[in-house]
């Protein structure tokens, strides 16, 4: 197949080209933006506690929706809030009122704090559920400025926070990660690329190519997410950049490595290019499904958050894969040696390379280096152990933007949770009005909760059956401390219901709890799911039943000590609270798929050479030397774009940056240059047993498996 394809894009080059420019203006032009979301519930299935709390709140309470915006002022010196002042508040809330800002609902003017350091006005957005439109977001702009005009020349100073204007201060947030990261990793893969190759048409090729392929990618992942109703996180489209870009110049790289070798053994550039695809073709089709598979396992996630996930990064690696054995192959037949200008290195292997020293080491001691690298990995693994989850997915933000001045403003006069209350709601389940005089007792059980701090009077629906208890919490609803109230003593409250009735927890605490819940259950299934799927690839590919055993445990072993370097970075030395609970998911998905990438290069290798009719010990030297290069490049290259995440800001991109370029970097340069093919060696020929794939056969020139290009197939 390899060779089929080979000869098809470089006999036929201007064709491969022009279909890609026929994709990419269909694609590009007619495909729907990519929308995100950053609305934590979109992500639960509705059987959970806080999914059907929202909902009845919702139905019961159609026109009083919780504050999407909240005014803050505050005074300019700090001191208590005058009469005056409070008098001021209370007209330019109703300014708002006499002169509605289109989207909003109603606005309401709270007292002052009982210490009257802080006063607030609480403005409702019907139907906002995390995602606002345009309108939305342009209110919330009208709004700053009103406070901003309204506060000038006065005493006073406000700001507006809430869920809607945080949502608009993370989107820009957001686009200026994406720029940082599309920068930071653009960048770094141009200078490798010069350090590796001393060309700048090598250098730009991949860049320029993978650029129009990340335009589609994302046309077809838009269109993906509207077909299927995905709720696509507001994280992804930074880790869309990364993915695209650095997993594109990963199978670039293994396919003009391969090419550069087989220019030196003395192949004309047409037939080159098509040996190189017959060779490492195979090798890189299936570490791709490797990773498409272990993507696609997320869709067996209870969490819309991974089910949007899977699919995205699924489809952003296929496209990759397609372009790096179709788009890249017919530009460089075009190019021929003219890709390395101006450099010369590319017509012969360097003197003494450091690989060909290690794999030489490696092959005459393969013992040493399993036990060493294999220790470094199980020391790192030991401190996984210590792993506490956070479930704030905007933990760690911008803390200078407006609404996080204002959120903590807030927290001068208000308990912790009052900017993202929690709500108790009780249910008739007779179809009778509730007792309201046992609902004042149902509140007073809630008010002495430990961790409570105020519960508002109950607010009953138009038919009384449904009765909703706004509680704040003493601590921030995402962190550790409300979870665990929300989840021990204020659902053990929550259930002393009154006879008829049953009780909800809604609000953001409660939907960090179910998400809690519902990733035990994702670990337990997408975790093996996407082993045995990337188990059965290796055995097919390696037509051996021993081989894929040890190399998953191997790349087990690198994801559990990737964790471990997490939790030591970030708990132990960083001193955080936890990791965020995506971190786990997604840093395996990336450590056993992409890492497992990096050693079927590395063992597709050897069992070429050992084909060559050299002994084992001998093949892991010369895998090493060969494929050695290309492993550390590609591996520099993709641990380095993911480290780009981390200079977007905020906790949850830069743990996921650090754990998935420390986690490939564990992959590259430890698994598959020195752990793997040294227990191969150990093994010997019987890491391929049943079969006998490693067994010596007739050249590639006999077998006819690879061909000069016939004379006139050439466009």
């Amino acid at each position: 197949m390899g060779l089929r394809l080979g000869r098809v894009v470089v006999g036929h080059p201007w064709r491969v080209i022009g279909v890609w420019a026929v994709v990419a203006i269909v694609v590009i032009g007619f495909a729907p933006k990519l929308a995100t979301t950053t609305n934590e519930a979109s992500f639960l299935p509705s059987h959970y506690q806080s999914v059907q709390a929202l909902d009845l709140q919702q139905k019961a309470f159609p026109n009083a929706a919780a504050p999407a915006a909240i005014v803050v002022f505050e005074r300019a010196d700090r001191q208590a809030l005058t009469p005056a002042d409070s008098a001021q508040v209370t007209s330019f809330a109703a300014t708002l009122v006499s002169r509605p800002i289109p989207t909003f609902g109603a606005v309401q003017a709270g007292a002052p704090s009982a210490n009257r350091l802080v006063q607030a006005i609480f403005v409702q957005m019907p139907n906002s559920s995390g995602q606002l439109d345009k309108a939305q977001t342009a209110a919330i702009g009208t709004l700053r400025s009103d406070v901003s005009s309204a506060t000038t020349g006065t005493d006073l100073r406000g700001g507006v926070t809430g869920t809607a204007a945080q949502f608009v201060d993370q989107q820009q947030s957001g686009n200026r990660a994406n720029a940082i990261v599309f920068v930071g990793t653009v960048g770094l893969i141009i200078i490798l690329l010069l350090a590796i190759f001393r060309s700048p048409v090598i250098t730009l090729l991949p860049v320029l190519a993978i650029g129009v392929v990340s335009q589609i990618a994302t046309g077809l992942i838009g269109s993906a997410s509207k077909v299927f109703n995905l709720n696509v996180d507001s994280t992804v489209t930074a880790m869309l950049i990364v993915v695209l870009f650095g997993v594109g110049t990963d199978y670039i790289l293994f396919l003009l490595f391969r090419y550069r070798e087989r220019l030196r053994v003395g192949e004309d550039p047409k037939t080159a290019m098509v040996s190189a695809i017959t060779r490492v073709g195979p090798a890189i089709a299936t570490a791709a499904g490797a990773v498409i598979i272990a993507f696609l396992a997320l869709t067996l996630s209870s969490l819309g958050i991974f089910r949007s996930l899977g699919p995205a990064l699924a489809i952003a690696v296929a496209t990759t894969l397609v372009a790096g054995l179709t788009l890249i192959p017919a530009a460089v037949s075009l190019l021929g040696t003219r890709v390395f200008w101006p450099s010369s290195a590319w017509k012969s292997e360097p003197k003494g390379a450091r690989f060909d020293l290690m794999g030489r080491s490696l092959g005459r001691y393969p013992g040493r280096f399993a036990l060493g690298s294999g220790g470094v990995l199980v020391i790192l693994a030991i401190a996984a152990i210590g792993f506490r989850p956070t479930f704030n997915l905007t933990s760690g933000s911008d803390t200078t933007t407006q609404s996080a001045v204002y959120s903590n403003v807030l927290l001068r006069g208000f308990p912790a949770g009052a900017t993202e209350p929690t709500d108790v709601l009780l249910q008739s389940t007779t179809g009778r009005p509730l007792d309201v005089t046992a609902l004042k007792a149902y509140r007073d059980r809630l008010a002495a909760v430990p961790g409570v701090a105020q519960v508002g009077a109950p607010r009953l629906a138009a038919d009384q059956t449904v009765a909703d208890f706004q509680v704040l919490l003493s601590s921030p609803g995402e962190s550790n401390a409300a979870m665990a109230t929300v989840r021990g003593p204020l659902q053990k409250a929550a259930g002393t219901a009154p006879a008829g009735s049953r009780p909800l927890i809604g609000g953001i605490s409660s939907v960090f709890v179910d998400l809690q819940v519902a990733m035990d259950h994702d670990y337990a299934i997408v975790f093996p799911v996407a082993a045995a799927l990337i188990l059965l690839i290796l055995g097919i590919l390696l037509q051996s039943v021993v081989a894929p055993w040890y190399l998953m445990a191997a790349v087990g072993l690198g994801f559990a000590a990737t964790l471990g370097a997490a939790v030591a970075v970030f708990q132990d030395i960083g001193g955080s609270s936890g990791i965020t609970f995506i971190l786990p998911i997604v840093m395996y998905l990336f450590v056993v798929a992409l890492g497992t990438d990096y050693n079927i290069l590395m063992i597709s290798r050897l069992r070429e050479e050992a084909r060559e009719g050299r002994n084992p010990h001998d093949a892991a030297a010369m895998a090493v030397r060969h494929a050695g290069p290309t492993v550390a490049s590609a591996g520099l290259i993709l641990a380095g774009s993911f480290a780009s995440l981390i200079l977007a800001g905020g906790s949850t991109l830069g743990q996921m940056g650090f754990g998935i370029s420390f986690g490939i970097a564990m992959a590259a340069f430890v698994m598959a240059m020195f752990l793997t093919p040294a227990i191969t060696a150990l093994i010997g020929h019987k890491a391929w047993w049943p079969g006998h794939s490693d067994e010596e056969r007739p050249p590639p020139h006999q077998a006819g498996a690879v061909r000069p290009v016939l004379v006139g197939a050439v466009d």
